[in-house]
């Protein structure tokens, strides 16, 4: 009784085992998406974009999705570390996988420098044309 016992105890970790050990199905890749940001900062619309990155994240995993943002024109006041609306969000959203580029040509009209802007932030020489390239090899477009 006692080896049957025992039989019946290594059968059930035998096959939890495996059950562990099996392999899991592979998961989709992320489907890359770049975002344009070129909002103005009335209506909090900097503040809106960042929050609807953070839904998505939060509806689809951030396993789902990989969001670049490019932010030129007046959206490159977004990414600024001293901005009271966004800054928290942008490292928030940086820790989650998002990237961030700022485009140096509104960098340069808003006569901004790299110091004004957290670590997070790539910078890009121009952003309308990153958003196009980024098109050209396979990131979906949107515009919040």
């Amino acid at each position: 009784m006692k080896t049957l016992h025992a039989w019946l105890v290594l059968l059930v970790l035998s096959l939890a085992a495996a059950e562990l050990g099996a392999a899991q199905p592979p998961q989709e890749p992320a489907l890359p998406f770049v975002v344009q940001l070129t909002r103005t900062t009335s209506d909090f619309g900097h503040r809106r974009v960042m929050l609807q990155l953070d839904k998505v994240l939060d509806d689809l995993g951030d396993h789902a999705v990989n969001f670049t943002v490019v932010a030129y024109e007046e959206g490159i006041h977004a990414l600024l570390a001293d901005n009271e609306q966004t800054a928290q969000l942008v490292t928030k959203l940086a820790h989650r996988g998002v990237v961030f580029k700022a485009c140096r040509i509104s960098m340069r009209a808003w006569q901004l420098s790299e110091d004004d802007f957290p670590l997070e932030v790539e910078f890009i020489d121009a952003g309308a044309p990153e958003v196009v390239r980024l098109q050209m090899i396979g990131y979906r477009y949107w515009r919040p």
